[in-house]
């Protein structure tokens, strides 16, 4: 069943409309494994958001997945958020993102990145250069390099994601999406 320009996603108070340029086929991408959901590179929710005019489609549609199986995994909620920002729901994203934080040992900074990313949507450049440093300074621990969901090692670079963050600095007047993905290069 695909659906098509009459289709509403009626999850909360608003809903969305979308055109057929974002239709889909919802029972099949419901019915996808966590990991084929979220982490297929080519699949899942990636169909939708490959597409900028349905990022916030895919949003919903990632919204929908977790909440009718229950999940809370971290990176759900993270994903979600990128597209609620990507799409300019900064608030919304920014819930998302602190939903996303983990509680207890943290080894790989997860939530100075999520920190970082919230304060560049914050536009709080102070906050954001302090999470910065304290990615910066998380010492590498003796199980890494991390492994992908096929449990092959990821050619990571340490801390993960300083990266993303040195993006984020670099390019602080300009939207999520094109700090995310290195606005020089733009």
């Amino acid at each position: 069943m695909v659906l098509c320009a009459s289709a509403v996603a009626a999850q909360e108070t608003s809903t969305t409309i979308f055109t057929d340029e974002c239709a889909y086929d919802r029972p099949t991408l419901m019915s996808l494994s966590e990991r084929d959901f979220d982490q297929d590179m080519s699949g899942g929710w990636r169909t939708l958001a490959a597409r900028e005019a349905c990022l916030e489609v895919a949003a919903d549609l990632s919204r929908d997945y977790r909440e009718d199986r229950g999940l809370t995994s971290a990176i759900l909620y993270w994903h979600e958020g990128q597209l609620r920002a990507a799409a300019g729901d900064v608030e919304r994203a920014i819930r998302l993102f602190m939903e996303s934080r983990v509680t207890g040992n943290d080894p790989y900074g997860w939530n100075p990145y999520v920190d970082a990313t919230i304060a560049f949507l914050r536009r709080d450049f102070a906050a954001l250069t302090d999470a910065r440093e304290t990615l910066a300074r998380m010492p590498k621990p003796d199980n890494f390099p991390v492994f992908d969901a096929d449990g092959k090692p990821m050619d990571v670079s340490w801390p993960p994601n300083l990266d993303i963050v040195d993006h984020l600095i670099a390019c602080f007047e300009r939207d999520y999406m094109t700090a995310y993905g290195r606005c020089e290069d733009q």
